[in-house]
């Protein structure tokens, strides 16, 4: 028979007790996914949830969802950014030339940098080195713009022109490649090699649908890059004097022109044109409180207008699918302006919380975390039981417990 005394054995069972609750406590937040307890705010499916490395439409056919349209752009996407679920894709990681559509990561790289009222003289050294053929905006040098009118050349005209001047005053042209290069590597835009600023065919330079896809979401939580970019029309100053001409957004599916019907609820954002990497095009329409956002790059089928047509049967689609279709993949939640302390950039290049901070540095590792976290605290338990055990035995007297046997 046993002499242990009742009282230590209470409070050592009572300790086993509280440790496997917290166990049994901590083993959903483990359970819960490749993210831990991340998936319950959301976090993004592993990569082995994500179809949209592989080739050719990704789509999951479902009852009651239709396929998408057929469309012969190289590549493309089709994103609900209120839940980030990519609804289907084509090609979506497939390396591209972006044209003037890489102007939306300039603008996420610089907007933020110079207050809209500021004015900047144009200089003769500002403008060096614009390309050929670059579409222009009407910047002249020795002449004062405000940065709003700037990003107005930027936005409506795709002025190259702009776009020097603006990367100029954020310290000259190969700075703000190298900034460019930044933004993407935060955004986690893996994808995109930046080598112009202002999107020209460079050598080596190259995005994607889904890359595409990253800078949209990040504009549009922008709410200076959302009105540049939804800005039909503008007032461009004339020879630093009072005097202004009208310009238009070139985005035909935004303003209605050239034979394109203007899309009901579009909201921008970016077109793009260069004879080596064809029409592309980011585009977002807002249809009630769900709001889809489209990217199209290089359609194939010699069309006038395709790049805007293609996007809006893909548009159609996606507001008719939305409410039931299944995610191919997802965005990351957009990463904050800048860095600081409280994020950093997780394993798989979206934006990590607080929680995920600690185990960002290895796979797996946000699950060992709560684990680990787990076992220390039922060890703690377990240890305060012990000790109450030790204390019971120490205040009563050496001798067999009443009613057992010495």
């Amino acid at each position: 028979m046993s002499t242990a005394s009742w009282p230590p054995v209470r409070a050592v069972s009572a300790a086993a007790v509280c440790a496997a609750g917290l166990l049994a406590l901590c083993g959903p937040a483990v359970a819960d996914g490749p993210y831990g307890i991340d998936d319950l705010r959301g976090a993004p499916p592993s990569r082995a949830e994500s179809t949209l490395d592989d080739r050719g439409v990704q789509f999951v056919p479902r009852p009651g969802v239709p396929e998408p349209p057929r469309v012969s752009a190289m590549s493309w996407a089709v994103t609900e950014l209120g839940s980030r679920k990519i609804l289907a894709a084509k090609d979506a990681h497939r390396p591209l030339p972006p044209a003037s559509t890489l102007k939306a990561l300039f603008a996420l790289t610089v907007l933020p940098r110079f207050s809209q009222g500021t004015v900047h003289t144009v200089s003769g050294a500002d403008l060096a080195g614009i390309e050929s053929g670059s579409a222009l905006a009407g910047v002249k040098e020795d002449t004062p713009y405000r940065v709003a009118d700037l990003w107005h050349g930027v936005f409506l005209s795709s002025g190259s022109d702009a776009v020097h001047a603006l990367a100029a005053m954020n310290g000259g042209w190969g700075k703000t490649i190298a900034d460019m290069r930044a933004t993407a590597d935060r955004l986690g835009a893996r994808d995109t090699t930046v080598e112009s600023a202002d999107g020209f065919d460079t050598p080596g330079q190259f995005s994607s649908a889904y890359d595409l896809s990253l800078f949209g979401q990040a504009g549009l939580a922008n709410p200076d890059f959302a009105h540049f970019a939804a800005t039909k029309t503008a007032q461009f100053p004339v020879d630093g004097g009072a005097d202004t001409s009208g310009i238009q957004n070139t985005n035909r599916l935004l303003v209605g022109s050239h034979g394109v019907a203007p899309y009901d609820g579009l909201i921008g954002v970016k077109n793009g044109y260069t004879s080596h990497a064809g029409n592309t095009l980011i585009a977002a329409a807002r249809h009630g409180d769900r709001t889809l956002l489209v990217t199209v790059m290089n359609p194939r089928s010699g069309a006038e207008n395709a790049v805007y047509e293609e996007a809006r049967a893909l548009l159609d689609w996606g507001f008719e699918a939305a409410p039931r279709a299944a995610a191919v993949g997802m965005l990351p939640a957009p990463a904050p302006a800048e860095r600081d302390p409280g994020t950093e950039k997780a394993v798989d290049g979206g934006p990590t919380t607080k929680l995920r901070r600690a185990a960002a540095g290895r796979p797996g590792s946000d699950a060992n975390a709560v684990i680990v976290w787990s076992f220390s605290a039922a060890g703690a338990v377990a240890a305060a039981g012990l000790g109450t055990a030790l204390w019971w035995r120490r205040r009563r007297p050496d001798g067999p417990e009443d009613g057992q046997p010495s």
